[in-house]
């Protein structure tokens, strides 16, 4: 019998408004699509977050021993400059801004894209497509929603009749907004001349001369629409319906009402049963924005550079802060509440290595089994993490309670005890085992010992670059200098 088997999990469905109870298409196996980054900048602390929710999620899905794919594509296309129809594509922008390649744009960020998840120590997805890698797929699927009679061509571009689609179908159900209303309330813009209504959407856009990124097709040379290319991708690799769909709170209109759209243009049904949404991030109570300077980048938190922070914290830190709140509910990103998160997490982290310490006994005084259904509760309602680490804080609670002889338990008990800790703090939550760390042996000890001396050598003589460099790289990898009155320590 599979875990899941024996856990009732529940999920917040955007599109009832309600949690519901799981239950996949497929028995035992889960189709999961989560829109990734577009590619032309680096990937900021609000993105971060949302996929590291969804990271939780997956790796959830994975201890209760379904089998999970888990598709998370990459832009490198389409996206229009402020997510509407008009105006220049965010990669081509920056190459011409940059005067580079579009793909060295897409290269250059998806590295860096990567290398943070990576930090954060991020599972990777099962498979992660590119929009750039899927045209043909993107042009079959506008060619049957012109044959089912829910697109127009127009001047080499290809749209979406959303007043067509309407009639028999709910255009804003995902989003609650009313067809009629957001007509009415809609302004005619510049270029919007094309459409036959402003809420149409492009399927396909005609590449003008100056446009980089363009590809033939039968309406002519262009380039996909933003929608198109999730619904491409997510049914290709899922099925034209399956399991849950993922993303930002901001992407739900129009992002997915119109894949939305466009699946049940094609097939007539909806293409996905269980909608999930991130909510945000901010930053000392203020929507993070790089044209007010209230913003801080993922790498900043790593080393410290930043306004906003009074020192360096680690990756494991961080992702440790922004679990302490559930994935629907907004965050904000302050220097006092990740110090505090910081000092919770290492009660967390020094409580894991006193456990080995405990000596059993031949009666248990403390119920482990209740405890252990309650952090298992926490996570089948949707995904709760916050609920889930206050229930592993009662768990360090039983391990200072034994250590100081104040509770007794069995050897079977204390094994239990030691694994759900473990399994929900390094699998589930995705925290990396930095126990593991401090057990290989005094020579790393000795490594990073040589490394202080080496930094203090360059602070006595100025150079503060090779200091700084020191201690970033030591950071990267879990390793955080402390300077102090008594010299410099460090902490794994």
């Amino acid at each position: 019998m599979h875990l899941y088997q024996n856990q009732l999990l529940k999920i917040y469905n955007s599109l009832s408004g309600e949690k519901e109870i799981f239950k996949p298409i497929n028995d035992g196996n889960v189709g999961m699509y989560v829109c990734g980054p577009t590619v032309y900048s680096n990937v900021h602390l609000g993105n971060v977050r949302t996929f590291m929710s969804f990271d939780v999620i997956f790796r959830y899905l994975l201890h209760l021993e379904y089998k999970v794919r888990y598709v998370r594509n990459i832009t490198d296309v389409g996206h229009i400059v402020d997510d509407i129809d008009e105006g220049e594509d965010k990669i081509a922008k920056k190459a011409r801004i940059e005067q580079l390649e579009p793909m060295e744009i897409v290269q250059r960020y998806t590295v860096d894209f990567h290398s943070i998840l990576d930090k954060y120590n991020f599972l990777p997805p099962s498979i992660e497509p590119t929009a750039t890698g899927h045209i043909i797929e993107q042009i079959q699927i506008v060619e049957q929603i012109i044959e089912k009679g829910f697109a127009y061509i127009t001047n080499g571009s290809v749209y979406f009749d959303v007043v067509k689609f309407n009639e028999n179908h709910n255009y804003g159900k995902l989003s609650g907004r009313n067809i009629e209303d957001m007509l009415a309330n809609t302004r005619d813009t510049e270029g919007q001349s094309d459409k036959k209504n402003p809420q149409d959407f492009a399927l396909w856009k005609k590449a003008e001369p100056e446009h980089i990124m363009r590809w033939p097709s039968p309406w002519g040379i262009g380039f996909p629409g933003w929608h198109l290319e999730c619904t491409a991708m997510s049914t290709k690799y899922l099925g034209e319906t399956f399991d849950i769909h993922g993303g930002g709170m901001d992407l739900k209109f129009p992002h997915h009402e119109c894949e939305i759209a466009q699946n049940e243009a094609c097939t007539g049904s909806s293409p996905v049963n269980y909608w999930m949404h991130a909510n945000m991030l901010t930053l000392n109570g203020k929507k993070m924005a790089k044209s007010t300077g209230n913003n801080i980048l993922p790498s900043d938190i790593f080393t410290g550079d930043s306004p906003f922070l009074s020192k360096a914290f680690s990756p494991n830190v961080a992702r440790f802060f922004m679990l302490q709140a559930h994935y629907r509910s907004v965050l904000d990103f302050s220097n006092d509440a990740i110090l505090a998160a910081e000092k919770g997490f290492e009660r967390l982290m020094d409580s894991l290595q006193n456990i080995d310490s405990i000596e059993p006994s031949s009666n248990s005084s403390i119920n482990i089994e209740n405890w252990k259904k309650s952090c298992y509760d926490a996570m089948n309602d949707d995904f709760n993490t916050p609920i889930l680490i206050a229930q592993l804080f009662e768990g360090i609670k039983f391990v200072n309670q034994l250590n100081d002889k104040r509770e007794t338990i069995t050897a079977l008990d204390l094994t239990l005890l030691k694994t759900t800790l473990e399994t929900f703090t390094f699998d589930v939550l995705g925290i990396k085992n930095e126990k593991s760390v401090n057990n290989n042996s005094e020579k790393l000890e000795g490594v990073v010992e040589m490394l202080i001396g080496m930094r203090n050598d360059a602070r006595a003589n100025k150079n503060w670059s090779l200091s700084d460099e020191i201690r970033d790289k030591l950071l990267a990898i879990g390793i955080q200098l402390k300077d102090g009155k008594e010299g410099t320590t460090f902490s794994i």
